[in-house]
């Protein structure tokens, strides 16, 4: 079976570093074009792909005629798109993929807001009915190894009796993707705290399970350090509709350091940290320690082969469904809604999504 002609759709950082990694690495898949807003962008990108692979096209705004975006779209052997472009803007070019009947495994998160997110999904069913279209969510979290062993540990220590979550960390103005301008001035809801935070919602989600989906919650939120706009820390408390209470502290303008999800149960708990899961059986003298840790990765490689093997089936990944990706960021922007709102309890709607 011949491998499954793509498109890069972006340049960026995170496309250089992991996309195109990831598509080469799957035997699946085969890039055929590259699309930029900068002919310069798409070029320093195309470098990356080696001299023994098909000749790749380059695409951008400013290349002339025949090389829009939209011709990419017409083209029939490219079969799928991975998009990966500013929050703000990439919910327009999902639509106008998927208009042209083409796959699309588009970066986290999965749009500005709730209300996008659901216009959104609602024109992918539309359209998909005709077209077969499909829509994935990249996110990488649901395929470290990590997340999901933590979440089968949990299921086996019964029932879910509290939860704290604690990451704290500092969004340097050296780091690389600060200075992306349009994250140093973000146009959308929490800044860094959503573009990155819906990682860890995810990751919350997948370890407390739908049984434990959140249900309504409370929260602070400020402003740490001043050039991390709007807000870069959040202090929250949240409830499940099994009746566990959790607290869920996230900062990225924080001189302190913290990466920790501890999920306690009625027969132990689990702390998780990405790469690694401690878990707790028992309580006091007779608890018995078990430590795993994993390989660390990204989770793009799996990831994207998994998205690639989903378009040959022609079944979804339940790991990449738009629902999913809705229920990670309805999670983070009800939690600064509350913020905006002096604490204000939120009702949350899609964390059955799990």
């Amino acid at each position: 079976m011949d491998p499954v002609g793509i498109a890069i759709i972006g340049g960026g950082i995170f496309v250089k570093e992991q996309h195109i990694p990831a598509a080469l690495a799957s035997p699946l898949l085969s890039i055929k074009a590259i699309w930029s807003r900068s002919l310069k962008t798409a070029q320093e990108a195309a470098k990356l792909i080696p001299g023994e692979a098909a000749p790749v096209d380059l695409y951008s705004t400013d290349s002339g005629d025949g090389k829009s975006y939209e011709d990419i779209l017409k083209r029939q052997d490219i079969i799928g798109v991975i998009i990966a472009l500013p929050i703000i803007d990439q919910p327009d070019y999902i639509e106008k993929a998927l208009a042209a009947g083409k796959h699309v495994l588009a970066e986290k998160p999965i749009a500005k807001d709730i209300a996008t997110a659901v216009k959104l999904i609602e024109y992918y069913k539309r359209v998909s009915a005709e077209t077969n279209a499909s829509l994935a969510i990249a996110e990488n979290f649901r395929f470290l190894q990590g997340w999901v062993y933590g979440a089968e540990e949990v299921k086996k220590l019964g029932k879910v009796t509290e939860f704290v979550v604690r990451m704290n960390s500092m969004m340097e103005k050296s780091n690389r993707y600060y200075n992306t301008p349009w994250r140093t001035v973000p146009q959308y809801q929490g800044g860094f705290l959503l573009d990155g935070g819906v990682h860890f919602t995810a990751a919350l989600r997948k370890l407390l399970g739908k049984e434990n989906a959140v249900e309504s919650l409370i929260a602070q939120t400020s402003l740490v350090s001043s050039h991390l706009p709007p807000v870069d820390t959040i202090n929250a408390v949240l409830k499940t509709k099994s009746g566990a209470v959790g607290s869920y502290i996230t900062s990225v303008g924080s001189k302190m350091e913290a990466f920790d999800f501890h999920i306690e149960c009625e027969q132990g708990v689990v702390k998780a940290e990405g790469d690694k899961v401690i878990t707790i059986r028992g309580i006091g003298k007779d608890a018995v320690t078990e430590e795993k840790v994993f390989e660390k990765s990204s989770g793009v490689k799996e990831e994207v082969h998994a998205w690639a093997e989903s378009i040959l089936t022609g079944s979804p990944n339940p790991n990449q469904t738009p629902e999913l990706a809705l229920g990670d960021l309805e999670l983070m922007e009800k939690m600064l809604t509350s913020g905006d709102q002096d604490g204000a309890r939120q009702k949350l709607e899609y964390q059955h999504f799990v």
